[in-house]
């Protein structure tokens, strides 16, 4: 039976990540990056398209499971009528190999435990060839190569059948037995070995000291701090580069086709990841991220795009794959994400105002920025008027969206502040300014509806769109312009679904292009927290932010979406962009961090 997507948890070495479900079955992981093909893939088609269950012989979902303290090490408890066990599931952060360690506890009693382990390369289509070496069982197929060992041995009985390895044995109160699995290069050597219970420590001890640096000490500490560690997980080490999730295809809408990659790192989300990052007390990651950024939209500025590769790689092709059927019968599924060509002329004004913030939140200027956002700013300067397909990546026809014109002013401004700020800066900012004005002139123009006293989402349309919800955050407008309160309160009114809010509405012909629905969308769900606080409302905005604290997992992770319908989480899961806005919301709100949660825009 189909897990909900909230019925998942996340575990990860900070390259890769793996969905391990309440009944102790991991249905989802990219070896050895996220942005790999899947070797267990049943969480978007079924057991035989790949997935690892460990657990009592018999048993569904756990009684209960957690995270242990402010860790990425998952505690998962079944109580079954012979006794009680703990699995303990992590991977280690790599110092070579990728791992998933698997630790099986007696509690009390004695309960006899089952492992299967169906292996399936390329997101379920390959089936590799089994055999026995070295202690080990050992699946290859093509590149890919996956060792399995159980610790002790002796303790373990294991067989194969059709292509599944299957383990029995049993644990009483104070036993352990552990399960390592490592890929590798299917050319290369057996990688070294890995402790599973020192790994275990390792682990344990990694992510608390990581913990220790959150500044964060309000009310909202431990969804704050969650938030931190799943953002954590998403990021890739080596590049420091952060995904927006770490699956595919999971849907927007139950047996829709709104289904999309979103193992990539977008541009769009960059000044929010900082300004989370930095409040919190996260120099590091938030200089790396920046570093990734910059190397990412290094070249001709005609050429930026709106995502990019783990390693900033430009190429990702959309393909589906027929074999499998989606999850919950959501199809198709897609890897690679064919937005990437889009025309986003927002992510212009993101990246110079990241930049922008960054050098305002004391990060080490690196001596070639400043050019590289002069480049950017030429380039909109010339394009700005063009419509294009806006931030929610639309596959209908281009249009004059407001909030790609409100960025291109954010472009223009922060290059006048910069100039202002720094003498050291070269530029023109009488140029930067002439276009500054004729941005903001034009958008109060032709993109404010003054009959119904609010922005739209394009020039001439009817519709509202949640991302002009950021139009006081930026300093657009003051938040007590009237046109600023009568925008939050029509997109309040008319975006509304459950309490929460959509992106747009989907009703009829929709702006996208596609068939179907979709759930509110969490993000936007915060944008409207920040713009209740601002336009002085806080009473409602924290009131909205508990609600929003309530849809969490018992684990505390947000996917993308959320449906208030069903009362079921949607969309690509976990989502970065949910969790930053968790962090930003709850940094204001408790009035600490603000201009690093990028709140001083306007000022």
């Amino acid at each position: 039976m189909t897990q909900r997507i909230e019925d998942y948890a996340l575990i990860g070495d900070l390259q890769t990540a793996a969905l391990v479900g309440k009944d102790g079955s991991i249905d989802w992981l990219c070896l050895p990056r996220f942005d790999s093909a899947a070797c267990f893939a049943a969480l978007l088609g079924d057991e035989d398209n790949g997935h690892w269950r460990v657990a009592p012989a018999g048993a569904g979902a756990c009684a209960r499971r957690a995270y242990r303290d402010d860790t990425l090490v998952l505690d998962t408890i079944w109580e079954t009528r012979s006794g009680s066990v703990k699995v303990t599931d992590f991977m280690p952060q790599r110092d070579e190999a990728p791992d998933v360690v698997r630790i099986v506890e007696g509690l009390s009693g004695e309960v006899t435990m089952r492992s299967t382990l169906r292996l399936r390369f390329d997101y379920g289509n390959v089936v590799p060839w089994m055999r026995r070496t070295s202690g080990h069982r050992v699946a290859v197929a093509g590149p890919d190569a996956v060792w399995l060992r159980a610790e002790p041995a002796d303790r373990v009985k294991s067989w194969g059948q059709q292509y599944t390895t299957y383990s029995s044995f049993t644990v009483a109160e104070g036993e352990k037995v552990a399960f390592v699995l490592t890929w590798h290069p299917s050319h290369e050597p057996e990688p070294p070995r890995t402790d599973p219970f020192e790994g275990l420590e390792h682990s344990l001890q990694d992510w608390r000291e990581w913990a220790s640096q959150c500044r964060y000490d309000g009310p909202y500490r431990e969804a704050v701090l969650r938030s931190l560690i799943t953002l954590k997980a998403l990021t890739h080490a080596p590049t420091g580069g952060i995904v927006a999730a770490p699956t595919t295809s999971l849907p927007e809408e139950i047996g829709g086709v709104r289904n999309w990659d979103y193992r990539y790192c977008w541009l769009r989300d960059s000044t929010l990841t900082l300004g989370a990052l930095v409040a919190a007390g996260y120099i590091d990651e938030a200089a790396a991220w920046r570093d990734w950024l910059l190397r990412a939209v290094a070249g001709d500025p005609a050429d930026l795009q709106i995502m990019y590769g783990i390693s900033g790689e430009r190429r990702l092709p959309e393909t589906e794959l027929p074999w499998l059927k989606g999850y919950e019968g959501s199809a198709p599924v897609r890897t690679g994400n064919a937005a990437v060509k889009q025309l986003q002329l927002d992510v212009y004004g993101e990246v110079i105002d990241s930049l922008y913030m960054a050098r305002a939140w004391g990060l080490r200027p690196k001596p070639h920025a400043w050019n590289l956002q002069l480049s950017l700013l030429g380039f909109l300067e010339s394009n700005w008027r063009e419509p294009d397909e806006g931030l929610w990546e639309v596959r209908g026809p281009r249009r004059h969206f407001v909030h790609s014109k409100v960025m291109a002013w954010v472009a223009a401004d922060r290059a006048v502040r910069a100039l202002e700020e720094d003498p050291t800066l070269h530029g023109d900012a009488d140029r930067w300014r002439v276009m500054r004005d004729e941005v903001h002139r034009e958008v109060c123009e032709k993109g404010y509806d003054p009959e119904r006293n609010t922005f739209t989402q394009y020039y001439g349309s009817q519709e509202l769109d949640a991302a002009t919800l950021l139009i006081p955050r930026v300093g657009f407008l003051p938040p007590d312009d009237p046109r600023v309160v009568g925008t939050v309160e029509a997109v309040r009114a008319e975006l509304s679904h459950g309490g929460f809010i959509r992106r747009y509405s989907t009703d009829g012909l929709t702006v996208d292009g596609l068939p179907g629905d979709e759930g509110t969308f969490l993000a936007c769900s915060f944008w409207l927290v920040d713009a209740l606080r601002m336009t002085g409302r806080v009473k409602e905005a924290r009131e909205l932010f508990e609600r929003l604290l309530t849809l969490r997992s018992d684990v505390g992770l947000l996917a993308e979406e959320y449906d208030p319908a069903s009362g079921r989480q949607l969309g690509n899961f976990p989502q970065a962009f949910s969790h930053i806005g968790l962090v930003v919301s709850a940094l204001a709100l408790d009035g600490g961090g603000e201009e690093a949660a990028g709140w001083a825009h306007g000022s």
